[in-house]
């Protein structure tokens, strides 16, 4: 894989959980109005799991964001579990519940991954045809989302490109199914082209548990073998760590900013 050796990372170190979804919504805000203001669209793709979870419910909740021009903003999902959309398991629902039936984006605009084909391929084929429509694709393209919010797992993965899967080499497609051997789902994703292929990137990291992983993942020669979330790394100077002082903690990230970013690796 080639790297980007000479960009560093971008992080912002805050205090807390609230703090952190309060600078989510900030971010997301920002570049939604840029995008709407350039060129009249917004196009995002929000991933799953516990930490978006606060900021999803602000995004339903403070006025910042919910005066945004929700008809011009186009949703996707960076992954999903193959499970119903009212799963308890599922992205979508998550999003459902905490925000999306508090603002105003039309339901066209709502780009879920689809779950209901019996085929889990055929589902991945469905969902990549719905992205080369709504970005209107020829060939060979690739979509150039505004923003893609990624979280990070507690080994190094970032949306369902999965340590040891053939997903994170995936490069002729723009969603691929991961297959999980045993009891854990199989699953949809983008593939790391589309998000290295992204205007900016959001990478959200919280709480103590992930202090370690995310001080290796930062310090380590990249590896998306190991560390999946590595496939960023030729395209860093997109990507911002927003942090909070627990993960941060135990690291020798400094610098509680509370919003106000840089590279804070010391």
């Amino acid at each position: 894989m080639e790297t980007a050796a000479r960009f560093e990372p971008n992080v912002e170190v805050v205090r807390d959980p609230e703090s952190l979804a309060q600078r989510s919504v900030d971010f997301f805000v920002t570049r939604a109005k840029k995008a709407i203001e350039a060129k009249s669209a917004f196009h995002v793709a929000l991933s799953g799991g516990h930490t978006p979870k606060r900021f999803f419910e602000l995004l339903g909740q403070t006025p910042r964001a919910k005066s945004l021009p929700w008809d011009r903003v186009h949703l996707f999902w960076v992954d999903e579990r193959y499970v119903p959309p009212s799963s308890h398991m599922s992205n979508y629902r998550l999003a459902a519940e905490t925000f999306l039936d508090k603002v105003a984006v039309p339901e066209e605009n709502v780009h879920r991954i689809p779950t209901e084909y019996d085929d889990v391929k055929a589902a991945a084929c469905s969902y990549e045809a719905t992205i080369r429509e709504v970005f209107g694709l020829k060939g060979d393209e690739l979509p150039e989302f505004d923003l893609i919010v990624l979280g990070m797992g507690p080994e190094g993965h970032t949306g369902s490109l999965l340590p040891n899967s053939y997903a994170t080499f995936d490069t002729d497609d723009l969603a691929c199914v991961v297959y999980v051997v045993g009891d854990s789902l199989n699953r949809i994703t983008l593939t790391h082209p589309v998000l290295c292929a992204a205007s900016d990137l959001a990478v959200l990291v919280s709480g103590e548990e992930k202090a370690g992983i995310l001080e290796e993942v930062l310090r380590s020669e990249p590896d998306e073998v190991r560390f999946p979330i590595h496939v960023l790394w030729p395209v860093l100077n997109k990507v911002t760590w927003l942090v909070d002082s627990a993960a941060a903690r135990g690291t020798r990230l400094t610098s509680i900013v509370d919003g106000v970013g840089g590279p804070h690796l010391d």
